[in-house]
């Protein structure tokens, strides 16, 4: 009876124990395994609206409640901070802006009113004090400024030997004025004699005034000149400078506030029949105005900036 009962205790035994694995993977199962594995998602950005969208100078870009852009009057007082005074802008309002960036800012605020429309980048720096321009000089201002630019031409041609200020085109045509013997040296001269050079020796000042309306009509060239365009044009070497901005109002004949190839050359005297050529896209490209100036031997350079 004792064995019978010793037998089932062994029995019971065995039972309670763990039983060992049949036909298990040798190689351990960590926990986690088989868990649920996680795939690196990239962060995706939404791009920015803005990032292509391009503003006028005084204008930003904003997005709308449509996620759209659009492009709004910059603030005044978020322009970047200035340190010099070469930063420094004149309006035509004879008002000293501390930046482009504040002009054109205040400019855009102004917009659909009269006084907008005729506030203008006059010149690069501070506005300085420029005399009311007389009739008598008004009348003068074309002469001396076609000869200034024969003048201009000629220097550069005399100096141009590694700069390429001048095209090999450029160079024949003004050479030819250069080596005539009946050329009007440059100097102080008196009205009457510039206008008698004027008749006498016309085919000389054909090319330079061509030539100017080359070096303005830039941004873009369209034959027309802007206001902004004009701007190098008010420099200290440029003769009777206070005049320019009278004497090219009275040139723009049908005020739609551009001065048109034709209405450049009329206002210089040059008669219709030499100026189409260029209109048909003969005028080429020039070196920047300020490089004219100082090829006259000046200390400072024109001061113009594009609108």
């Amino acid at each position: 009876m004792r064995a019978w009962i010793f037998f089932l205790l062994c029995l019971a035994g065995k039972a309670l124990a763990a039983p060992e694995p049949v036909g298990a993977n040798p190689v351990q199962v960590e926990v986690g395994e088989f868990e649920e594995p996680t795939e690196d998602v990239e962060e995706i950005v939404a791009e920015n609206p803005c990032q292509n969208h391009h503003c006028k100078h005084g204008k930003v870009c904003e997005v709308d409640d449509n996620n759209s852009p659009m492009c709004v009057c910059q603030d005044p007082s978020s322009c970047p901070a200035t340190s010099g005074v070469f930063e420094k802008v004149c309006g035509t309002d004879n008002k000293t802006y501390d930046s482009s960036c504040h002009f054109f800012a205040t400019k855009c605020t102004l917009e659909g009113t009269k006084k907008g429309h005729k506030l203008h980048l006059d010149y690069i720096g501070p506005c300085k004090f420029i005399p009311a321009c007389l009739d008598t000089e008004l009348t003068e201002f074309p002469l001396r400024m076609r000869d200034w630019l024969k003048n201009v031409l000629i220097t550069l041609y005399e100096r141009d030997e590694d700069n390429n200020l001048l095209t090999e085109k450029q160079k024949l045509k003004v050479k030819k004025i250069h080596e005539n013997e009946k050329r009007l040296e440059a100097g102080d001269h008196t009205v009457e004699l510039l206008a008698r050079d004027f008749e006498k020796n016309y085919n000389m000042y054909i090319f330079p005034v061509h030539w100017q309306f080359g070096q303005l009509d830039q941004h873009p060239i369209d034959g027309y000149l802007s206001h902004t365009e004009l701007a190098p044009l008010r420099a200290p070497l440029i003769p009777m400078e206070h005049c320019t901005t009278r004497f090219f109002e009275a040139c723009d004949l049908d005020n739609d506030k551009y001065i048109a190839l034709e209405e450049w050359a009329s206002c210089f005297g040059i008669k219709e029949r030499e100026y189409l050529p260029a209109r048909a896209g003969d005028t080429p490209k020039f070196p920047p105005p300020r490089d004219a100036a100082m090829a006259l031997g000046g200390g400072e350079q024109g001061r113009g900036m594009r609108e």
